[in-house]
Order: C-alpha cells, then sequence, then structure tokens
C-alpha cells in the first residue's frame, strides 16, 4: 500500500526541484529525496484514514443490498422480477439523482472546512438539503404513477404491479437519503469517518431481522423489502443526528442558526456545482442499466441479462474501493486548497492518482482469479457460468482503467471542477463507449463481449483525458479559486485557528 511508483515520485522531486531552484537535479535527488518519499508515505497515511473506514462502510451498504436480493428471491419468482425491475429504475430515476447532487457540495464543503469557515459549510448542508427534498417530490410522483409508463413499454402486468407497489413503498428510502448523503459528505469533508461506519454497521445489524420480521411474521411480501429499507435507512439517519447531537461536532459550524431564508437564498451557487456533478454521475450510473437493456435484446437474451446481473455484482464489489479513494481525494485535496496550499494539493493529487492505478491493477487481478468461480456464486447454469468467465477478463480491464477515473472525479469534484468531469464523462461513456458497444456487441456480432469491451473503450478514453487535466492543472490558480469560493483572502497558509469567515459564496467562481 505505502509502494509509490517511480514516475511518481520523479516527478514530485522534480518539481520541488523546480520550486527551491535547485539547478543540479541528480545532486538533488540525493538530498532531497528521502524527505520527497517522507511526504508522498504521509500524503498516503492522510489519504488512507479516510478511505479505509470508506470502504468498510461501502462494503456494509452492499451487504445491504445482497440481503435485500435474497430475501426477495425467498418471496418468489414474480416478487425477485418485480423488485429487481423496481430497483433499476429506483437507481436510473432517484438514487443517482439525489446522490449526484448531493455530491456537489463537496467541493465547497471540504474547501470551506480547509479554509476554517464554518459557518460557509453549515449553510451549504442546509441548502443541499432543501435542494434534495425539493428534487423528491417529483421523482415521488413518478414512482407512485410507474405503473403506467411500465405497462406502456410492453413490461409484463403482474410484474408491473409488483415494481410499482415497492416504488411506492421505498419514497420514504428517498426521503432519508436526501438527509443522510448531505450529513455524510458533512462529516467526511471534516476527515471524520468513524459515525458513517458505524450507523452502517449498526443498520446492516438489523436490516435482516426486520426483513424477517416483515417477510415471514406480517406477511407483506414485496412491501417488506421495501419498508424494511426503509426502516433500515431511518436507523443510520438516527445514528448520525445522535452523533452530531452529542460529538460536539456541530457546535463549531453554529455560528449561523438554520433558518428557512438562509436555505433558500444564494442556491445559485450550489446547483453551479450540484447539476453537473448530477449528470457527471448519472451518466455512469446509467450505463451500466443500459448495459442490461442492450444484453436484453442479444440472441441469447436470457443467458446474457442473467450473465450481465451476475457482472454487475462483481463490479459493485470491487467498485468501493476506487469510490472510497474517490471520496478521499475529494476530501483532501479541497482541505489543502481551502487551506491555500496548492503544492499540497498537487501531491495529494498525485498520490491519489497512483493508489488508484494499483487498485485498478488488484481488481483486474481479482477478476481474472474468480473468472472461473464467480459465477457459481449465483448459479449451477453452466451456459452463464462459461459466458461470465469470458467476460471476467474484459471486466478486469475495465477496472484497470475505472478504478484511476473514478479517483481522478473525486480531485475534479475537490478542486470544485464538476462540470469538466460531467463533461469527460459525456464524452467518454457515450460518445465513445456507447458506439464501440453498439458496434461490437450487434454489428461484429460480438454480443455481450462485445457490450464489455464499449466500456473498455469509454474507460481507456476516459482515463487518458484525466491523466492530460490532472497534469495540466495550475493548482496556484485553483487555490486562488478557493479563496474566492470561501470568501477568505489569505496571502498565506491558512493557519489552523484562523477565524471563519462568514462570506458567502460566489456564483461566478463556480463556473470556471
Amino acid at each position: 500500500m505505502y509502494g509509490v511508483p517511480e514516475p511518481c515520485q520523479s516527478l514530485l522531486l522534480s518539481q520541488y526541484a523546480k520550486e527551491e531552484g535547485v539547478g543540479d537535479e541528480q545532486h538533488y535527488f540525493y538530498k532531497r529525496c528521502p524527505e520527497a518519499i517522507s511526504k508522498v508515505l504521509e500524503e498516503i497515511k492522510e489519504l488512507y484514514s479516510i478511505a479505509l473506514p470508506l470502504i468498510m462502510t461501502g462494503l456494509l451498504v452492499y451487504g445491504k443490498s445482497a440481503i435485500s436480493m435474497f430475501f426477495m428471491g425467498r418471496i418468489g419468482k414474480e416478487a425477485l422480477a418485480g423488485g429487481s425491475l423496481a430497483i433499476s429504475i429506483a437507481n436510473i430515476s432517484g438514487y443517482s439523482v439525489i446522490s449526484g447532487l448531493a455530491a456537489g457540495m463537496e467541493g465547497i464543503s471540504s474547501q470551506a472546512f480547509g479554509a476554517n469557515s464554518w459557518p460557509l459549510m453549515i449553510q451549504t448542508l442546509q441548502r443541499t438539503i432543501i435542494i434534495l427534498i425539493i428534487t423528491c417530490i417529483p421523482i415521488s410522483l413518478l414512482w407512485l404513477s410507474s405503473e403506467t409508463f411500465f405497462l406502456f413499454w410492453g413490461q409484463n402486468a403482474a410484474i408491473s404491479s409488483i415494481a410499482t407497489t415497492y416504488l411506492s413503498y421505498s419514497i420514504p428510502t428517498l426521503l432519508f437519503q436526501s438527509l443522510i448523503n448531505p450529513l455524510k459528505i458533512y462529516l467526511r469533508t471534516q476527515k471524520i469517518t468513524f459515525p458513517l461506519m458505524l450507523s452502517s454497521a449498526l443498520a446492516l445489524t438489523i436490516h435482516a431481522p426486520i426483513n424477517y420480521f416483515l417477510v415471514y411474521y406480517l406477511k407483506l411480501g414485496i412491501r417488506a423489502i421495501a419498508l424494511a429499507g426503509a426502516l433500515t435507512d431511518l436507523n443510520t439517519l438516527l445514528t448520525l443526528l445522535l452523533y452530531l447531537c452529542f460529538s460536539g461536532i456541530y457546535k463549531r459550524s453554529s455560528c449561523q442558526p438554520w433558518s428557512l431564508h438562509c436555505c433558500f437564498s444564494e442556491l445559485k451557487p450550489i446547483l453551479c456545482q450540484a447539476i453537473p456533478n448530477c449528470i457527471s454521475v448519472c451518466l455512469e450510473w446509467w450505463w451500466y442499466e443500459l448495459m442490461i437493456i442492450l444484453s436484453g435484446s442479444l440472441t441469447n437474451a436470457a443467458e446474457a441479462v442473467a450473465t450481465m446481473g451476475i457482472l454487475i455484482q462483481a463490479t459493485a464489489l470491487v467498485y468501493q474501493f476506487p469510490f472510497a479513494l474517490n471520496q478521499a481525494a475529494s476530501t483532501r485535496v479541497g482541505n489543502e486548497l481551502g487551506a491555500n496550499r496548492p503544492s499540497r494539493a498537487r501531491t495529494s493529487s498525485i498520490v491519489a492518482s497512483s493508489c488508484g492505478v494499483l487498485t485498478g491493477l488488484a481488481a483486474m487481478s481479482f477478476m481474472v482469479t474468480m473468472r472461473n468461480s464467480w459465477g457459481y456464486i449465483f448459479t449451477n447454469d453452466r451456459a452463464i457460468v462459461s459466458l461470465a468467465a469470458a467476460a471476467l477478463p474484459i471486466v478486469g480491464l475495465c477496472e484497470l482503467g475505472n478504478c484511476p477515473q473514478t479517483t481522478a472525479c473525486g480531485v475534479l469534484r475537490g478542486s470544485a471542477r464538476t462540470t469538466l468531469g460531467a463533461c469527460i464523462n459525456l464524452g467518454s461513456f457515450y460518445g465513445v463507449g456507447f458506439p464501440v458497444a453498439l458496434l461490437m456487441g450487434f454489428t461484429m456480432d460480438m454480443g455481450l463481449l462485445g457490450l464489455w469491451l464499449g466500456l473498455l473503450a469509454a474507460q481507456i478514453v476516459c482515463v487518458a483525458i484525466m491523466v492530460v487535466v490532472l497534469i495540466t492543472t495550475d493548482w496556484k490558480k485553483q487555490a486562488e479559486r478557493a479563496r474566492e469560493l470561501t470568501g477568505i483572502d489569505m496571502e498565506e497558509d491558512q493557519p489552523e485557528d484562523s477565524t471563519p469567515s462568514d462570506q458567502g459564496l460566489d456564483s461566478d467562481t463556480l463556473h470556471n
């Protein structure tokens, strides 16, 4: 974990040499190499002090999803089909939107923490929660009337009814997520991760018993799964709120009390971050749902769809690791820019990206190693297992690109450049990946493998653009943008005990 690739070391050392004005690079290398390596190791320690609890949190959330699918299967085939359809629609139309909008506060909140601007942090939290709650209204109306859309798309009437019931009873979950996501970001951008892991662990502990009680004792059918999810999320929310109340963390940012006027004022700057980030997140989430739809149009549709579901379970498991790095990188870069330390922000971006590459190599190795056994976890059908075994090495190659590009997206979000990230994802996934997937999957008759090769093409282009963007980033300029964003004018590094600023956001800053 503590190994740093030689190119990264050389890049760091040459940059330090340039800053110090040392002419003899070889002499400087031998003189300052231990110091540079020490800085890199310190950054890795900082990065993983945030990332490791987030990895555990992600795995716990993944376990919750697996438990829900298990109980759906116990209810019956129709419940499993209807519930799976509902979860897919919920992800596309609800959870991806809420998650993407919430993540728009990361750049602002992390930079505000670095600048000790506590009022700005609480303002950002308030406004984000209001935006998410308002967004829940049209989504909830869509879910309540979803049966009409299912039938219009030619879905089975029984499955459509089950899916609509699941979505209707999942509306409380949508509301809870609108509170949970901003609270998690509010804590994480302050490098507080233990309560996130604790709340997820407690929620997972009671998730299975709640499902069992509602399914077998109250016999609520598919409604039981949706209600269990809502109750579990309510438990997570209550745990986070109790932590905020009793830890005293909230007090230092309570210079300005909660008020409706504050919540509804200056929403434009938050939206300038939230909307592009939402688009970026949704484009990536929707790609996998689109892959399932396309696989249903292949000649071996039944095997292809089942295999795609199995492969996506593998990617969902592995994704917890780069996603944690994504969040940690966003926090670290935002904190350093907010504290007016562009050199350390650059170091954070390089180290995080290098760790993303190493994570990608580990993910690829996992996929290749598990190719002959992963399918048997879910089914004994030899055709499906064989197809999964053939596709997993390609999925592994996709992860080799996905891990560093996911980490790089966190760097862009921490530096409040969400619009740039959205443009890169749009061009890579839908300008390159989608046409390649159609060409290889259907025109060249490569089937499921062709669809994954399309994703591979998208990941290659995406990570290549991300590397160019990070290499060419002017970190001093980003630090200046952070000062404008947080409303604090600093000539030197911000001291830890500096007085917080009461100034709000400059919306013009966020368009860049």
